[in-house]
């Protein structure tokens, strides 16, 4: 169906930075995106990663880490802020679907750390449920502020971090597959200019 029953943390890792290469070089292969591959996957998915990202158009998974149809689990929101539905995905995709690589995407100049770090500096916070995603990333920018971090891509960084940390802490069944070596968490950071994803922080690679 696909390479995720053979693949390793480490590899499945590998695998997906090879796509991006290709895509930041101008070199994409477009693998499994045809017809074949649709009649495929039609009847299990088998992906060989979660990408947990920000839901920015401009983080379209697929195209970025120039892969297709089956490749990706992906789970997207404003900040890539975390709740029960967000963890609840991550956990089918590592217990049931057996990823073994689970990613969170940040980015330059995301608009949810920017809207919580004018909340912070104004006083004035959004209304709705932009509310609440700009609560979901106010302890990073708090953790960043008391590290003395200022610049854009420090605060980012720190929430990446924070998001990591996060899925770790608040899922068991997350945690116990990367402490038995079956499942690792990568934190990139994108940088829309180049499109290039470094790595942020990681749990459970060599």
């Amino acid at each position: 169906m696909s390479d995720a029953p053979t693949l390793t943390p480490s590899e499945a890792f590998e695998l997906l930075l090879a796509g991006n290469q290709r895509f930041t070089a101008g070199t994409p292969e477009h693998p499994n995106q045809d017809a074949a591959r649709r009649a495929e996957t039609a009847p299990a998915q088998r992906p060989f990663a979660v990408l947990f990202g920000c839901s920015d158009s401009r983080l379209a998974a697929e195209i970025i880490f120039d892969r297709g149809l089956g490749d990706l689990f992906v789970v997207r929101t404003a900040g890539h802020v975390a709740g029960p539905e967000v963890l609840g995905s991550i956990e089918y995709a590592v217990s049931v679907l057996d990823c073994p690589l689970v990613v969170v995407l940040g980015h330059d100049t995301c608009g949810a750390v920017a809207a919580t770090r004018t909340a912070l500096t104004d006083g004035v916070m959004a209304t709705g449920y932009v509310r609440d995603v700009i609560e979901r990333v106010t302890p990073s920018v708090l953790a960043a502020r008391a590290a003395g971090l200022t610049e854009d891509d420090d605060i980012i960084a720190e929430h990446i971090r924070h998001t990591v940390d996060l899925l770790l802490d608040r899922s068991r069944v997350l945690a116990d597959q990367v402490t038995a070596g079956q499942v690792a968490v990568v934190g990139l950071s994108y940088r829309l200019a180049d499109g290039s994803a470094r790595v942020v922080t990681t749990r459970g690679l060599p």
